[in-house]
C-alpha cells in the first residue's frame, strides 16, 4: 500500500500478483480496469505476457465496476469500518480472515442462506421457527424459539 500510487508502483504491484498466483494465473482470461493514468502500457503488458487479456472499462462510466464497488461497500461495511486497523500487516491478516470466513463460512443468498463449507447432508433448522430479540438497541442479539 502507499498513500501516493504511482504507474512504476502499480506494475511492480502487477508482478507481484502474478508472481503470488503462481499456477493459478493460468486461470484468468480477462483483466478488467478503469482508465487511470497509473495503469500504463508497462502495467498491461505483464499481464499480456501471461496470457491474460485486458479489458477497459468505458470513460466516464463509474458504474460499470459496480460488483468490485459492491464487494469493496461489502468489507468495508462488515469488516475494515469496524476495527482498528494499525499497520499494513494486520490489514493483510484482517482481510485474509475477513476472506476466509466470507468465502466458507458466512451464509449465501444463491446458497438458500447456507455456508459454501456446509455439509450437504444436513438439513438446515427452519428460520421461521426462531425469533430475534434485540437487546440495547441491536448491540445484542437474543434468540428464542417461536411458539
Amino acid at each position: 500500500m502507499t498513500a501516493h500510487p504511482t504507474a512504476a508502483w502499480a506494475t511492480e504491484l502487477a508482478r507481484n500478483l502474478l508472481t503470488d498466483l503462481g499456477q493459478r494465473a493460468a486461470d484468468f482470461r480477462y483483466l478488467l480496469r478503469d482508465r487511470d493514468s497509473k495503469y500504463t502500457q508497462f502495467f498491461d503488458a505483464v499481464f499480456t505476457a501471461d496470457g491474460i487479456e485486458i479489458l477497459k472499462s468505458a470513460p466516464q462510466t463509474p458504474r460499470m465496476n459496480a460488483h468490485a464497488e459492491r464487494a469493496i461497500r461489502t468489507i468495508r461495511a462488515e469488516c475494515t469500518d469496524r476495527s482498528l486497523i494499525y499497520n499494513e500487516q494486520h490489514l493483510r491478516h484482517v482481510l485474509a480472515e475477513y476472506a476466509e470466513h466470507h468465502n466458507t463460512g458466512r451464509p449465501h443468498r444463491a446458497l438458500q442462506l447456507r455456508a459454501p463449507s456446509d455439509d450437504p447432508n444436513v438439513i438446515p433448522f427452519p428460520a421461521q421457527r426462531i425469533q430475534r430479540h434485540n437487546i440495547l438497541n441491536g448491540l445484542i442479539h437474543e434468540y428464542r424459539n417461536a411458539t
